[in-house]
């Protein structure tokens, strides 16, 4: 999509006419006096936690933050394939891919050899690995993302809005009480007498704050953010303009060699480019003070850096000025050894670093990415508390490798280059290794959580060698049998809180008395069943425990008429049958888009087959063999409480 032509404007861009687009002002009404989930914030990590809660009816959630309304423009702009896989379980990826500019390239600028007080192209490389994910990388603003998690929620069972223009005064816990143990006061900020302030009291049962680095949840824990000082200054602006600069259209990093450093992030809509504008070099009575920096200072630091190429400004549609901190909270909850927390951090709350790697939206979704879904199987009853210790184990070990991460980039991209006369500086070449080194680590991929409850110990990894144990499920392209539809498996995650089983046959017919499917079926049918055993009554069958198969022989020879219950559940109020859980490798020719086989892509034993078990947010719990019934059996009694 391209817009931006005639100016920026805020909201979605299919509107021809800007004023068509604006969104009517939020309801003012009261709070409610008792909630299960009272969240601080209206960031991603908060609308996220929102949006996940949202699917669930019987959850009673309020959110906060002291904005008079929705963000309309946002400072986060880079979308990591990991995230975008998330949005796919919320049903969004597909509208956000269209409107978003996709990072495709990046380009790497140094000093000239000749000419070493202009720059020049040093190389372009992918920015994305191959099958490194099904999704891009992106680049949108953080409102648009804002929006479509407010229409999540607004539309889902849970139909929650936003109360805005509230401010947190004050958090209290009582570990006595049974019910309600938060009791938070909050102001209503709103045009009363100086005399005069209306106070609301919300009793709930957890609390979490993803209220900003400058977090009041967080203070009223008291932890505290704790890590380097700010010592780096940026600017940052999004402009629309016109240059000579030839790669203006892609991701370039740029190293000069005595004004400063750059980094062009171009921006959705075709015309608008993002600047990050070292401040460390600006002349004499340039000021890095923010009361004393203008948007013109920025564009003079870029021109002088972009020399001999030239930009010319033509409309700023925001800028800013920021200094760069790496900081990580003391803890992510108040949880202690004789009981689970009642309070818990995310985002910009628990962890603080640079914008240019990219990694603050990203990192701050996938935090209550991770928490949502097991407040939610705590407060339905599907699971106990145990469940909630691993939130701040598994997210705090991330943060800190992020903070660590973030401060070896920040300063490599900082550095001078290596020079004849800056020996010590940064070599350009051996920073564009250190960006390909860690693509995947900016893609969101990498993460993997070390065994618990929730994650198993890996000992029969080599049964899905491309299915890592505590990392995220790396989605491959199926056909669906009932349809013969191509799909990714992966994009049958959705965010509905259930747990997945994937059982990939081995190499016998399908559903024969060999199969090891039809075991595996059997036993799910029998009272010893996991999904028997923990699915609530009245509750659809997959509602809990997802269970699908994959099969290596082409999906026609599948008959439908042998498919068990187990792979056909029957539904809703109805009892229809869902005929979408049976897939098959993809045989169609190449030449129509197919060839692809599960399992070789994702290294999967094709004479046993396996099970693997993902959780709710998209992370391989565990590698089970294809008859561990008892295996399977006992990770669901470590993670959900029976029925």
């Amino acid at each position: 999509m391209q817009f931006h032509l005639n100016g920026f404007h805020p909201g979605d861009p299919r509107f021809a006419d800007p004023q068509d687009a604006v969104v009517a002002p939020p309801i003012k009404r009261p709070l409610p006096t008792e909630v299960d989930v009272l969240i601080v914030g209206c960031g991603p990590a908060g609308l996220n936690l929102a949006a996940q809660l949202s699917q669930f009816g019987s959850i009673k959630v309020a959110i906060i933050d002291q904005k008079d309304d929705r963000l309309l423009v946002g400072q986060a702009d880079g979308i990591a394939c990991r995230t975008v896989e998330m949005f796919q379980a919320y049903g969004f990826a597909d509208q956000i891919i269209q409107e978003a500019y996709q990072v495709n390239e990046a380009a790497f600028w140094k000093p000239d050899a000749e000419r070493p007080n202009q720059i020049s192209r040093s190389s372009k490389v992918p920015d994305v690995a191959d099958d490194l994910s099904e999704m891009p990388h992106l680049i949108i603003n953080q409102a648009r993302v804002h929006d479509e998690f407010l229409r999540v929620m607004r539309q889902s069972v849970g139909k929650i809005e936003p109360h805005y223009q509230r401010k947190l005064l004050s958090l209290e816990v009582d570990n006595s009480a049974s019910d309600y143990p938060v009791t938070v006061t909050i102001e209503r900020m709103v045009n009363f007498s100086q005399y005069s302030q209306e106070v609301e009291t919300v009793r709930a049962r957890y609390v979490v704050g993803c209220d900003g680095a400058r977090s009041s949840v967080r203070t009223a824990i008291g932890q505290q953010l704790v890590g380097d000082p700010l010592n780096q200054a940026w600017g940052v602006m999004d402009v629309l303009l016109n240059t000579d600069f030839p790669d203006i259209r892609l991701k370039s990093l740029i190293h000069s060699n005595n004004e400063g450093n750059m980094l062009i992030i171009p921006r959705e809509g075709g015309y608008m480019v993002r600047l990050y504008v070292e401040l460390d070099k600006l002349k004499e009575n340039e000021r890095v003070a923010r009361d004393q920096m203008t948007a013109d200072v920025l564009i003079a630091a870029a021109n002088r850096i972009l020399n001999p190429y030239t930009i010319d400004v033509k409309e700023v549609a925001w800028w800013s000025v920021y200094e760069i901190g790496q900081r990580i909270t003391t803890a992510f909850d108040d949880s202690t050894h004789e009981r689970a927390a009642r309070v818990f951090l995310a985002g910009d709350a628990c962890h603080t670093h640079s914008p240019k790697a990219g990694q603050g939206l990203n990192t701050s979704v996938m935090d209550t990415w991770n928490l949502g879904w097991k407040l939610a199987h705590v407060l339905t009853g599907l699971a106990d508390e145990d469940i909630l210790r691993t939130y701040s184990a598994e997210r705090r070990e991330y943060g800190q490798a992020l903070i660590d991460f973030d401060r070896e980039f920040s300063a490599m991209f900082s550095a001078k280059p290596k020079s004849a006369d800056n020996p010590d500086g940064v070599d350009p070449a051996e920073f564009q290794r250190y960006f390909q080194l860690f693509g995947k680590y900016t893609a969101g991929v990498s993460i993997q959580y070390r065994p618990s409850i929730m994650v198993g110990s890996g000992t029969h990894q080599a049964l899905a060698t491309g299915l890592t144990v505590g990392k995220r499920f790396h989605s491959a392209p199926v056909v669906r049998q009932g349809d013969a539809k191509p799909v990714q498996l992966g994009h049958c995650h959705t965010a509905n809180g259930a747990y997945r089983v994937y059982a990939f046959a081995g190499k016998d017919e399908p559903f024969s008395a060999r199969c090891g499917v039809k075991a595996l079926c059997d036993f799910l049918a029998s009272p010893e069943s996991p999904v028997q055993r923990y699915t609530p009554a009245g509750a659809d069958a997959d509602s809990v425990i997802d269970v699908r198969a994959v099969f290596q022989q082409h999906h026609q020879t599948v008959e439908t008429a042998l498919i068990p219950e187990a792979l056909a559940p029957r539904k809703g109020r109805y009892g229809l049958r869902d005929c979408e859980k049976v897939y098959c490798v993809d045989k169609r020719p190449v030449s129509s888009g197919g060839g692809h086989n599960i399992y070789e892509m994702r290294g999967i034993n094709q004479d046993k087959g396996c099970i693997v078990i993902v959780r709710p947010d998209q992370y391989v719990a565990d590698v089970l063999p294809l008859d561990d019934h008892a295996g399977l059996a006992a990770f669901f009694s470590r993670v959900l409480r029976a029925r």
